[in-house]
């Protein structure tokens, strides 16, 4: 039977890329010249570090600028609040979320369900699993949920006869 896997992923290399080209542009900035402004990358977060608010400000920007011309999908990061010091130091994480979540995933299921298509659903490892008799059915589940938005990023992926 014909199935195909919706996931929402965002592509690490870009991320990458994206954070290169921010770092780049902080040395030569005027407004960032000796002052300290970090942008490390962990597994799934971004953290910045500034001297003060203003300046984790306009980090913020550069970075989010960059990660929008690259092509990552700004619905898969969440900004945080935040956390600045009493001294002025100011740290902000970005999270990248990379999977379907429950909530999101269950959203995704019941409104194909609630369309009416003739396949079924299973969520397994953060993705979607969608089963049918005939490869119309699926694309037309995948023109259906491309059309929605769901505030994530939503990918195909392992479409197989």
């Amino acid at each position: 039977m014909p199935s195909f896997d919706i996931v929402s992923e965002i592509d690490k290399q870009e991320i990458d890329n994206a954070l290169n080209q921010a770092r780049k542009e902080i040395a030569t900035r005027f407004d960032f010249k000796g002052t300290v402004a970090e942008i490390e990358h962990e597994k799934d977060k971004i953290v910045l570090t500034a001297e003060d608010a203003s300046r984790l400000r306009g980090l913020r920007e550069i970075v989010i600028g960059k990660l929008s011309k690259r092509g990552v999908d700004l619905r898969n990061v969440e900004q945080q609040e935040p956390a600045i010091s009493s001294i002025g130091h100011a740290r902000q994480e970005l999270k990248i979320q990379q999977g379907l979540e429950g909530d999101k995933a269950k959203e995704i299921i019941l409104a194909i369900k609630g369309a009416g298509f003739k396949v079924q659903n299973a969520l397994q490892d953060r993705q979607i699993r969608v089963t049918g008799k005939k490869r119309d059915d699926l694309q037309e589940v995948i023109a259906f949920v491309k059309s929605k938005d769901f505030g994530v990023t939503t990918n195909f992926q392992n479409f197989r006869d």
